[in-house]
């Protein structure tokens, strides 16, 4: 691997006006395919195949030509002023008049008039309108909304108070395009202090945006073909860049510490992509495989997501692979320090820094304390993980600025809480003998279950054998009461079923964050067991032991755990919330644990092959292992601390986006790297790897045989091999 490695990034180096040639014709192509893709529409795949609640949306598309059951839903609440009801003459006349006017818009399917529907509170101050749309709310024009908007208002003139929830005017959140230049703009500070170059700092940036930018154009040229949109590429967006500047990152460190050490430029650019590119394809395959493995999960998007973000990662990798060095070779010695280009004497020690040095003769001396102040500090902090509560969040978790959020709280206050989690249910009377007879019977064995406030009439499809109604819960939506309650209206259906030859399904947004919640805690074990197999197979070949890759999934357990300890004390506790401008906390969305897992785990190995690689070329080099140790942190340290701190930057640039998930996924993934890269990775590694000694690099022989070898460590290196078409290769040792 290294000798290959060292033979492209020679040739990268000399071939380098081919090599940027190449990547522009990359780059233009893919951004011309972008520019003339169709644009990208929902492919109509199911969000979870597989789930009652899915099976129950998918049978009311089938059985109800012509509607949607993700079709957009206003509902309109009314309240009194004080001293009022909602009955009152020119009251109800305004709300007749509103239902009336949303009725006779094309796209609206029905209007239900509170009164007609006995949808007014007990005390009569307030009712609420439903109004049901033909189509999605992403399809709906602005003719659509600003007709509706207009109904509203003037019911306002009446003197009520309207609110609108649903999604027909749900807000869009904000695209959050400005988290990738905070993240360019911290990333470019962190490596100017690093480098104390401007090429230095500027060479990964460019890279790094160069391969962002091929991998968003290709998620936008293919988003017609596969379903894609520029939310599917958020994570390809987001990791492309942290790990895009990261791998440069290694890339140039290592070519500059060998022009230290007296290699030519060539030489150096080979020796730096055949040891650290080495890193970084290991690097980047643990991530891949991280990634990729959220296809076992079943859930669409996420398996888009997973994907997108692998293909940037791979591009990525590629680009620190060829691009990098063939910019080097353009300016050979601009990425330099300023002593080193005039000339000056650089001992190895400057040239690397002794903090890291320092740092792990510390922890070499007192390992045991290091390790346990390690594991108890990440425990405390996984704590909360322990009451993780999963859900959707919904309009109660929107600013009280909002129209959804007053109209989430008006209904509460007028009918209960309930009310803003009614649960649909569907009945398929077909293998009935009288269709209605049935579906009355089932109306009412649910409206008699306990914990159910009301249901409502049922709704008959064209063809007489299927129905539609609500049940209205007592509770709200993420209340527990709420999920036992859906529970218990599915255990009644093979009774039911028995009774009346008809059967019925569950759905509605309660019962489906129940269903998705269930399925991804049942998809998580598998998924667990796909990344860390294949993953610590891949750390076994890499580093030819049996010990070091269980230590690294080790403290990736710890890291992760900890990650979402604090996304649960943040997001649902509320504790310092409002700093990250997360107003209403609430359950962690249903997909956010098994995301930052799978995400967490790859960029932990990230880390783990980065720093251990350099011990491990240190005793492969004949270093005792404590010597090993210190080697691999004096060579290391500083640069796996700058490339940790920039992507703690790139993520934390995320939190300010106005979609919640991508908020969540920022902040997740900036304290997870936090965590593993200073103190599992700077701390707890070196005090194992002390216990372990000369052990931490054991394998057995006969597995020893079995296993390839890859070179990771550049051992191949320490005699270069000729190159061919050039002369003879200098015989310099890889490293002084």
């Amino acid at each position: 691997m290294a000798t290959l490695l060292y033979r492209l990034g020679r040739t990268a180096f000399r071939r380098r006006w081919l090599v940027v040639l190449l990547w522009a014709v990359i780059l233009g192509g893919a951004g011309a395919g972008a520019a003339t893709a169709p644009a990208s529409s929902d492919d109509g795949t199911s969000f979870m195949p597989g789930i009652e609640a899915q099976k129950a949306f998918d049978l009311i598309g089938e059985r109800f030509p012509g509607t949607d059951a993700d079709g957009a839903t206003a509902r309109i609440v009314f309240v009194a002023p004080d001293g009022q009801k909602v009955t009152a003459s020119g009251n109800r006349a305004a709300i007749d008049a509103l239902v009336a006017e949303a009725a006779d818009e094309p796209r609206v399917l029905n209007a239900v008039n509170p009164f007609t529907a006995g949808a007014v509170s007990e005390d009569g101050a307030t009712a609420y309108a439903t109004v049901n749309y033909k189509v999605k709310a992403d399809d709906l024009t602005d003719t659509d909304k600003a007709a509706l908007e207009k109904t509203v208002d003037e019911a306002r003139r009446a003197g009520l108070t309207v609110e609108v929830g649903g999604t027909a005017l749900a807000e869009q959140p904000a695209a959050g395009g400005s988290a990738e230049s905070i993240g360019i703009g911290l990333a470019a500070v962190i490596l100017l202090i690093t480098f104390g170059s401007l090429a230095a700092a500027g060479l990964p940036l460019l890279t790094a945006v160069i391969g962002v930018g091929i991998s968003m154009a290709a998620v936008m040229a293919l988003g017609s073909v596969f379903g894609l949109s520029l939310t599917t590429g958020t994570l390809a967006s987001m990791l492309g860049l942290a790990v895009g500047i990261d791998y440069a990152l290694f890339v140039v460190s290592r070519y500059r510490e060998e022009r230290v050490n007296g290699h030519a430029p060539g030489e150096a650019a080979g020796l730096a992509v055949g040891t650290a590119g080495s890193a970084v394809v290991f690097a980047g395959l643990t991530v891949v495989i991280a990634l990729v493995g959220l296809t076992v999960v079943g859930v669409p998007m996420l398996t888009k997501m997973g994907l997108c973000a692998a293909g940037a990662v791979v591009v990525a990798v590629l680009v620190a692979l060829t691009l990098v060095p063939a910019l080097l070779g353009m300016w050979p010695n601009a990425v330099l320090s300023r002593r080193t280009r005039k000339g000056r004497p650089v001992s190895l020690s400057a040239a690397t820094g002794t903090g890291g040095a320092r740092w792990a003769r510390f922890v070499l001396r007192r390992p045991v304390a290091v390790l346990v102040a390690c594991v108890a500090g990440l425990g405390v902090l996984a704590l909360p993980a322990a009451s993780l509560e999963m859900g959707m969040p919904g309009a109660e978790s929107k600013p009280v600025s909002s129209t959804e959020r007053r109209a989430y709280d008006a209904l509460a206050d007028g009918f209960g809480a309930g009310f803003n989690g009614p649960l649909t249910v569907v009945v398929d009377a077909r293998g009935a003998v009288d269709g209605k007879a049935a579906v009355r019977e089932i109306a009412r064995e649910i409206g008699g279950t306990d914990g159910v406030v009301s249901v409502s009439s049922a709704r008959f499809n064209p063809a007489g054998d299927t129905a539609l109604f609500s049940a209205v819960p007592s509770t709200g939506p993420n209340d527990e009461h709420t999920k036992d309650l859906v529970r218990a209206i599915r255990s009644e259906r093979a009774a039911l079923e028995r009774d009346t030859g008809a059967t019925f399904e569950v759905t509605g947004s309660t019962a489906m964050n129940i269903d998705v919640a269930e399925a991804l805690q049942a998809a998580l074990v598998p998924y667990l067991a796909v990344i860390v197999v294949l993953a610590l197979l891949l750390l076994l070949v890499v580093f030819r032991s049996v010990l070091v890759p269980v230590k690294a999934a080790f403290g990736f357990l710890l890291s992760v755990l900890a990650a979402l300890g604090s996304v649960v004390a943040v997001f649902q506790w509320g504790w310092g919330a409002e700093l990250l401008g997360v107003e209403q906390p609430g359950p962690i969305m249903s997909l956010m644990p098994i995301f930052l897992v799978g995400i967490v785990f790859g960029l932990a190995m990230d880390y783990e092959v980065f720093l251990v690689a350099r011990m491990r070329e240190a005793y492969v080099h004949g270093d005792r292992a404590p010597d090993a140790v210190v080697s691999g942190f004096r060579h290391s340290a500083r640069v796996v601390v700058a490339a940790a701190v920039i992507m703690i930057a790139v993520f934390s640039g995320f939190i300010g986006s106005g979609e919640s998930m991508v908020k969540t996924i920022g902040f997740g993934l900036a304290v997870a790297v936090l965590f593993d890269a200073f103190v599992v990775r700077m701390a707890l590694v070196p005090a194992v790897l002390a216990l372990l000694g000369d052990r931490a690099w054991w394998l057995p022989g006969w597995l020893d045989r079995l296993l390839p070898r890859v070179d990771v460590e550049g051992a191949g290196l320490a005699t270069p091999p000729p190159v061919a078409g050039g002369g003879p290769v200098p015989q310099e040792p890889a490293r002084v």
